[in-house]
């Protein structure tokens, strides 16, 4: 039996990394034959219940020695792991365990990351000295591949597919309209429903905009608005103040939920405005029109990737652009769904790749 140790950022009940998770070990169970997996997670124990895998603490340094020990492939990913922008210590942490595992002579392979932002220049060189010896790195947009080849990455080592997350399946609508029956969502009207995540660490002056302009979509067009938080703990608290600024023209969902029922709930939208990348990755995946509002490069390339643009940054979002948007893709909206389809059946082609990769790394 071959033994796999995934790292990433698991076990901190946020829906996209925790999407992210359960796609990597579906894809490692569908493409990988005679597997033994285990996760590096904040919570061992959900971890292992939720997906019927071994799990040891991500910061307890005896538990990762012992498991990459154990295993025979450390699989770095996927999210934006290799970053120094949330803090100049994440991408130090993701290194340490990539070079732990090549100084204990283990094989390593970068699964569909989003490398960088990578502001420092020491973090830049710490990066390329550790993956460059990698045979094998995996990356879910072209800006990071060519992020990778400019600072001395040989082109041959890198190789882009996509989000692991496209790959999930769609679950059904029923779950979510549960869900949103109970948050108080007539789900016999007729009106569009259209989803807000926002990231709870948005700046005020953002969140203020957001509510202006939901404001004005519900006033123009005669939309509901349902809050949805993506990072349960960060972004609570963000969508409880916009559905204060609301009332009733909102719906807040105020619980932690699974990646089941969250692609459940937003399958249930009409539409979708994301600061979340995860909230557009869910999206596309149930084939829900999206706006993106973008707070990082990965958004952006997210939206290049199903050939689209994200509406603008946060630093410079306006209420009436995001009504302006609305209002034509609502005006196209069969056209733009096809276009979303499209998109993710062309990005989730590539995914195979990586557990070819993966094959043929373990039989080297």
């Amino acid at each position: 039996m071959r033994k796999i140790v995934i790292s990433g950022y698991y076990g901190y009940n946020n829906i996209g990394d925790e999407s992210i998770l359960k796609a990597v070990v579906g894809n490692l169970r569908n493409g990988v034959d005679d597997i033994d997996i285990m996760v590096l997670s904040n919570d061992p124990e959900a971890t292992k219940a939720q997906l019927g895998v071994k799990a040891v603490h991500r910061m307890k340094p005896f538990q990762i020695m012992k498991a990459l020990l154990w295993c025979d492939l450390l699989v770095s990913g996927g999210g934006s792991l290799l970053q120094d922008v949330t803090s100049r210590r994440s991408v130090i942490y993701y290194l340490m365990i990539i070079k732990m595992a090549q100084m204990l002579g283990k094989k390593v392979i970068i699964y569909s990351q989003g490398i960088g932002p990578i502001n420092s220049e020491k973090n830049r060189r710490r990066t390329i000295r550790v993956l460059k010896p990698l045979k094998y790195i995996i990356v879910r947009d072209e800006a990071s591949g060519e992020f990778l080849r400019k600072n001395g990455i040989p082109a041959e080592h890198v190789f882009v597919t996509a989000d692991p997350v496209l790959k999930l399946k769609n679950p059904g609508l029923e779950t979510g309209r549960e869900i949103l029956a109970e948050a108080g969502l007539d789900m016999d009207e007729k009106t569009p429903v259209v989803g807000f995540a926002i990231k709870g660490t948005a700046d005020t002056e953002l969140k203020q905009e957001m509510a202006n302009a939901a404001r004005m979509m519900h006033e123009k067009f005669g939309v509901r608005i349902v809050l949805i938080p993506f990072h349960y703990t960060e972004d609570s608290p963000a969508t409880r103040q916009l559905a204060g600024c609301l009332g009733d023209m909102a719906v807040a969902l105020d619980r932690k939920f699974s990646t089941e029922e969250m692609m459940s709930v937003i399958g249930n939208m009409d539409y979708i405005v994301g600061v979340r990348l995860h909230s557009l990755i869910h999206a596309a995946t149930m084939g829900v029109p999206m706006i993106g509002v973008s707070y990082d490069p990965k958004i952006n390339q997210f939206m290049k990737g199903l050939g689209l643009k994200a509406l603008s940054s946060v630093y410079d979002f306006e209420a009436e652009f995001l009504v302006e948007e609305f209002e034509r893709i609502m005006n196209n909206r069969e056209s733009y769904i096809e276009k979303i389809k499209a998109g993710r059946e062309r990005l989730s082609r590539t995914l195979s790749l990586n557990e070819e990769l993966i094959n043929r790394l373990l039989d080297e």
